[in-house]
Order: C-alpha cells, then structure tokens, then sequence
C-alpha cells in the first residue's frame, strides 16, 4: 500500500470508497479497506467529510452502515479521550500481567506467527498495518505474553502513519480487558483465515479456551522495556509578521481548507514537549511534514507552545481542539465531528452508536 500526501489525491481516494465491499471483507489482510485512517488522524481530512460524500452518493443505508460505524468508533475514542484518563486502564484493571515491557520477538518481528510476523514488518516498511492485524499483536503481546498494555502501544504508535493515541490506547485496552468486559484472543486458525496463510503447529494452534490458561511460549518470554524518542533536525527560524493571526497547525490538524481564506501567519508546531511523551518515529515525521505542504504559506517550527508565543507576540491565535493539545490558549475552534450535535462521554460505544446512527439517518 502506498499513501500519498497530495491532497487531491487524497480527496480521490475518498471518492473511491466503496462502502459494500468494505462491510465483506474489511477483516481480511487484502480487504477493500478505505487507508484513510493516515488522513484522519492526521486532520487532513474528518470522519464528516467522508460522511458527506457517502450522503451525496445516495448510497443506501444498509450498505454504508458498517463504514460509517467505523468513522463513530474513531469520534467516540477522542471523546474517551476527551473525558477520561486514557494513559492508566480505563475501566478495569488488566488481569495478568506479567511485565511492563514488551517481548523481543514482537520488536524483531519473530515471534514464529507468520501472519504476525509479515504485519509487524509491514509496519516497519510503511509505517502502517491492517487493524486485524493489530489486534493480533496486542493479543499475543497482552494476553499470551502477560505485557501491561501501554509500553507495547507506545511502541506501535511510534511507528503509525495514522497514530492517533485515543484509537491506539483505547483498542489496546479493549483487547488487553482494561476497557472492555473480556479479553480478546486469536488462535491460529482465525490468523490463518484472514491472513490467507496455512501455518499449523504453532503456540497458537488450539483451540480458544486454552489460550487463555496456557504458561508463555519460550518465543515470547524474554522482554525489553522500550524506551524511544523523537529525533527533529534543525529548521529555518520562523518569520512571524505581529499584526497577522496566528494559525496553529500540529500533527494531529493538518487540515488545508481549515481558515484557509484568512490572512494569517501559519504554523506547524512541532511540540517537543508532547514529543517526549508521545514520542513517533522518523518516517511518521517526514510524512507529517509532506502533508503540511498541502497548507498555503506554512511554516515549521520546533519547541514548545509557550515558546512559539514568546516568538509571536500578536494578540490572535487559532487552534483546533484536540484532548493532547488542551494545553494550548487562544481561540479554540471544535473539529469536524461526525455528528457535531452529540457529545459527551457515552459509557459504551454502542449507547454513543445508538444517538449516532439515529442523527445520520435523519439526514439522509
């Protein structure tokens, strides 16, 4: 797979969505999944969005629904996020834990699971990997390996194209029991199946419920904690004229057309200080920078809000909301949500789906 950062390439892709095909086989490795999600999380583009062009097809309820299911499960984890504290289990603690690191043979793509294996190192090469897959390894690495969930999310957050530490933190969390009411396993047989590979006689070859009783296989039980960071080279000083606004871009709103008519100073403000909690790797870096370009007239600059003020000095600073940016004082502008009327934490997403469900099929 490949993802362009042209944004009218990225537009094309959202008028190639075919939402059918998407409900059949988006579980499986080659399924006709949108790879939007770069684009998403990134605020290149809003689940809205994307919505907008499904209504304006006139594509019929029952075949969209599965699609636009999975836009209000992205918008119900940045409310949890919103809302709750999502760096510690989220409503229940994880059972099982054996570390707080993460196993080697997940860093080196070795776990001796083939479908596994082949996703960890597409993650490596494009810096994405297909969600089932995803849940795989959070599976083999919280529940077979006995890992705490957060140290082996870091580690995939750093390396995704499309992280987004609500979607990331929250679906680890479903899988590992901490935000859900069971723990998620996948044996070998499910892996085979929506991987189209033929592996038998692995650790994961049995059935369901003895995975959940079985000691650590000897491939998974020699563990590091993983400790990144975010490497940023020096840029160009920033030229900043005091009776303009100020923008402020960040990696999570890289959104063209947002106050795209205004005159204004536009920055993409590379936080440091956000870095060294939510560290992400070089290539996420580069393709943050590439997507920036889309934005007429932005410049870069790398340290912390308070001193992009102190460089500033104006009196006019926009930004758009985001639970990891709440830090950030000017005029705060609300994203483009699925459904802007419904907000709120919702104690399951299901009851956030139900209101959801109900306010799109009223616009159609």
């Amino acid at each position: 797979m490949d993802f362009p950062t042209s944004y009218e390439k990225i537009v094309t892709r959202i008028k190639n969505i075919q939402p059918q095909a998407y409900a059949h086989t988006r579980n499986y490795v080659d399924g006709a999944v949108t790879y939007l999600s770069p684009y998403l999380s990134r605020g290149v583009i809003s689940t809205r969005m994307i919505w907008e062009d499904l209504k304006a097809r006139q594509i019929p309820w029952h075949e969209m629904e599965k699609l636009v299911q999975e836009l209000a499960w992205r918008d119900y984890f940045q409310w949890v996020a919103k809302t709750r504290e999502i760096n510690d289990d989220i409503k229940h603690t994880q059972q099982g834990i054996r570390h707080y690191g993460i196993p080697n043979a997940i860093l080196q793509a070795s776990t001796g699971i083939n479908g596994i294996d082949s996703a960890i190192q597409d993650l490596y090469d494009t810096g994405y990997m297909h969600n089932h897959c995803r849940m795989y390894v959070a599976s083999l690495s919280c529940n077979i390996a006995g890992s705490h969930w957060k140290n082996p999310a870091q580690w995939m957050y750093y390396h995704l194209l499309d992280g987004d530490w609500a979607s990331n933190a929250c679906s680890w969390q479903w899988v590992a029991g901490s935000n859900s009411s069971k723990k998620y396993y996948a044996n070998q047989q499910n892996i085979n199946k929506f991987t189209h590979l033929s592996q038998f006689g692995t650790y994961l070859d049995r059935d369901m419920d003895e995975l959940a009783m079985m000691a650590i296989p000897e491939p998974l039980q020699a563990t590091t904690i993983w400790k990144p960071d975010t490497q940023q080279k020096e840029i160009s000083p920033l030229v900043l004229q005091r009776d303009k606004a100020l923008c402020i871009y960040t990696h999570y709103n890289l959104d063209p057309l947002w106050r795209k008519d205004m005159e204004a100073n536009r920055v993409l403000l590379l936080d440091t200080q956000h870095f060294e909690q939510y560290p992400v790797g070089d290539k996420v870096i580069e393709f943050i920078k590439q997507l920036a370009s889309n934005i007429e007239g932005i410049q870069i600059f790398i340290g912390s809000f308070d001193e992009l003020m102190d460089l500033y000095k104006g009196n006019e600073v926009y930004f758009k909301e985001h639970p990891l940016f709440d830090h950030f004082k000017g005029v705060k502008e609300e994203r483009s949500w699925l459904t802007p009327e419904i907000s709120g934490y919702f104690p399951s997403f299901f009851a956030y789906w139900k209101k959801v469900q109900k306010a799109l099929r009223s616009e159609i």
